[in-house]
């Protein structure tokens, strides 16, 4: 990946979006993203530098039915995961959300998928009401949900941060999450480690 400036770090008009952070996708789950546990403690500083500074968070989460289409079950390419309601849909314990932060619902009816946090929710809308213009993202996973929601802030105008020690992938191809996070660099996202970004 091309080297970027670090940019300011996190005040005024910035939120953390915290993507998929979910047992089903850690070690142990359904469709768990290798090593997507080391994720946790690079997002769990963030949580806490954004609370220190009062700032907003947000947390995707899939939210299915127990016959959405992306399961195998109903021809899609997945195994079944993060059903609505169960232990595999629900944020880990060690993921810590502060209080206050808002939790964003997607793929929630059978027949439609959506990987990206802003797809058929009212994440822009909230983000807007609050006036942020940046934001930083981690989470999972790297080649899918977070790609998506990423590619998607960028197109609605935010600035965005990955935060590189945040993210993991699941690798269908080897070397997605990597192709992912040049792509997400190419259309103008900075990526960073948390370290570099929130000190």
């Amino acid at each position: 990946m091309t080297p970027t400036l670090l940019p300011p770090p996190a005040g005024a008009g910035d939120a953390l979006l915290v993507v998929d952070v979910q047992n089903d996708f850690l070690p142990g789950g359904s469709l768990a993203v290798p090593a997507g546990d080391a994720v946790l403690p690079a997002i769990g500083r963030a949580l806490q530098r954004f609370a220190a500074l009062a700032l907003p968070v947000f947390a995707s989460r899939d939210w299915h039915p127990a016959d959405h289409c992306s399961f195998r079950a109903q021809g899609g390419p997945w195994p079944r995961h993060c059903v609505a309601g169960t232990p595999g849909a629900e944020f880990p314990a060690a993921l810590r959300l502060p209080a206050g932060t808002v939790v964003i619902s997607k793929a929630t009816t059978p027949a439609r998928d959506a990987y990206s946090a802003f797809d058929g929710t009212d994440l822009h809308a909230r983000l807007q009401a609050l006036g942020v213009r940046r934001l930083f993202v981690g989470g999972l996973a790297t080649d899918y949900c977070v790609r998506a929601s990423v590619l998607d802030a960028l197109a609605l105008g935010y600035a965005v941060v990955v935060l590189r020690d945040g993210v993991a992938a699941v690798d269908v191809q080897p070397g997605d999450g990597e192709r992912a996070l040049v792509a997400m660099q190419q259309r103008g996202a900075v990526v960073a480690t948390g370290a570099d970004v929130l000190p």
